[in-house]
């Protein structure tokens, strides 16, 4: 148990990295997304790279630093398991391109895809993106980049699990290899980690959406606010064990679609703002007690 000397880290402003990915204005090419991004004061963006294809580098690398836009991930190099098509080789040297991307973006972030099953055994599967890992992982590190594993609830990854991701990450054993963490799919099993200090240090991203009831075919990744989960209480939760990496939202679907763009910025903008707040009364207490956060408080509706 902590001594009543030991403190929980401050909460305050500087700890925010807030990005909007690039999903969540799917219709929108980069520089309409650039503009209504800033004009709603967001200064980071998650790049989907299908979107930068009708750009040079540099044309992109322009607009961002006009906009004075930082780019916190790129997404979504991998189908390691030849799910989508591609040799285990061929993959590797998609991988390879978006590391090579994210260095000339100055981004510090690229999310691997593991692809499906797609007919192997669940332990070869895991062998494949445990190989792909151990030969990405140094290109990476001499680019100054991480790379970051996210379980994913559906068809595009056989890894579902945070669990499952934290095991292909210790058997790899790359110091520069993170994870991130969807709160859409992943709340319930993030609160299984509460006080586990060392699976927190390696989230690097926290993808956040809302959404209504259960998991399943076709659910809405919601705005954050719209939906049943708990959000506010999951971040808090984050930011009580210590993270201080990237939040990223990507709200897509109908609903996103009916309210358009600009007032989903809007709804996001509001819903930081209020979460801004929140931590900043958290954290004015300078002498709080290290005490973890008990979970019926860690989820204020």
């Amino acid at each position: 148990m902590p001594n009543s000397g030991e403190h929980l880290p401050m909460l305050s402003s500087a700890s925010l990295r807030i990005a909007i990915s690039q999903l969540a204005t799917l219709r929108w090419g980069l520089a309409e997304e650039l503009c209504h991004y800033t004009e709603h004061g967001f200064d980071a963006i998650s790049l989907w790279r299908p979107k930068l294809s009708d750009f040079y580098l540099y044309e992109a690398r322009e607009l961002l630093d006009s906009a004075g836009m930082r780019v916190s991930s790129v997404q979504w190099p991998g189908g390691f398991t030849g799910s989508e098509g591609q040799t285990f080789r061929e993959s590797l040297e998609d991988a390879y391109e978006a590391i090579d991307l994210a260095e000339q973006l100055d981004c510090p972030l690229v999310v691997l895809r593991t692809g499906s099953r797609a007919g192997h055994t669940l332990s070869h599967a895991r062998r494949l993106i445990r190989l792909a890992i151990e030969e990405l992982a140094p290109a990476a590190e001499a680019a100054g980049v991480t790379l970051v594993v996210k379980p994913s609830q559906d068809e595009a990854s056989f890894l579902t699990t945070l669990g499952d991701a934290l095991t292909i990450l210790e058997d790899s054993d790359c110091p520069n290899v993170g994870l991130a963490i969807d709160l859409w799919s992943c709340s319930e099993e993030l609160i299984s980690f509460q006080g586990s200090r060392s699976v927190f240090e390696r989230i690097k991203i926290a993808s956040v959406a809302d959404r209504v009831d259960g998991i399943s075919s076709g659910c809405e990744r919601l705005p954050p606010g719209v939906g049943d989960l708990p959000l506010t209480g999951l971040l808090r939760l984050l930011f009580e064990s210590g993270y201080r990496g990237e939040i990223e939202f990507d709200p897509v679907g109908q609903t996103v679609s009916s309210m358009g763009y600009e007032e989903l910025l809007a709804s996001i903008r509001r819903y930081v703002d209020d979460f801004q707040n929140d931590i900043n009364v958290i954290g004015s207490n300078a002498c709080r007690s290290a005490y973890p956060l008990p979970m019926a408080g860690a989820f204020p509706r």
